[in-house]
């Protein structure tokens, strides 16, 4: 569930970046608090959960599963991702996470755009094989995919869940990964009845069947 935020004590991030002539503020709590205590924020290093229980502690929150695709034909490149949040309605805007040192955020950055796909149950197999290093890429991971060009020049999936089509608005560090916001120009899919790939506990599942789909 989604609540509103104050923006009376928020100040811009001056860390952001902005691509394609367009600035994307966001809004973080300003530190100054006038005749406030402001309580001691340091954890000991004993507290803090290493990576594995982070780790195992996220994967009890289920997310959908997507790919994330750059180019088509022969500059096709694609990515699995879970980190998929919308962001805005008014600009439309989502958010994807990738890898700061990885092949795809480099890519992005230079061509200022990318599609986001979003898998069904029956689309498992996709989200295994683009998530592995010697995973398919130019014409052969279009064939895999089943995939056409989209508006921006990007790969798309008529037949996955829904599809974005985005340009790059603004990127973000955050630790070893970079945020990608993307403002969608274009979408399509959910031709079928709902039926997504989920991924929880480490796994691959799917929602519980709808008992009034079936009556």
């Amino acid at each position: 569930m989604r609540t509103e935020t104050d923006t009376s004590t928020m100040t811009q991030a001056p860390e952001a970046t902005t691509t394609g002539g367009t600035a994307t503020a966001v809004l973080v709590p300003d530190t100054h608090v006038p005749d406030a205590h402001v309580p001691d924020a340091h954890v000991p290093e004993a507290q803090v959960p290493d990576a594995a229980a982070f780790r195992a502690a996220m994967g009890r929150f289920p997310t959908g599963v997507t790919l994330l695709t750059q180019g088509s034909d022969e500059t096709t490149s694609v990515i699995t991702l879970n980190s998929l949040t919308s962001v805005s309605l008014e600009p439309v805007l989502i958010l994807v996470s990738v890898k700061a040192d990885g092949r795809m955020r480099p890519r992005v950055a230079r061509s200022g755009s990318f599609a986001v796909n979003v898998l069904n149950r029956h689309q498992q197999d996709l989200a295994q094989e683009f998530c592995r290093p010697d995973r398919p890429a130019g014409p052969a991971a279009m064939a895999r995919l089943g995939a056409t060009r989209g508006v921006l020049g990007n790969a798309v999936i008529p037949s996955a869940e829904a599809y974005f089509e985005c340009v790059l608005e603004a990127e973000y560090a955050a630790g070893d990964h970079t945020l990608l916001v993307g403002r969608v120009v274009a979408l399509g899919g959910g031709d079928a009845a709902a039926d997504p790939l989920v991924f929880h506990r480490g796994g691959f599942t799917r929602l519980p069947a709808d008992p009034a789909a079936s009556s």
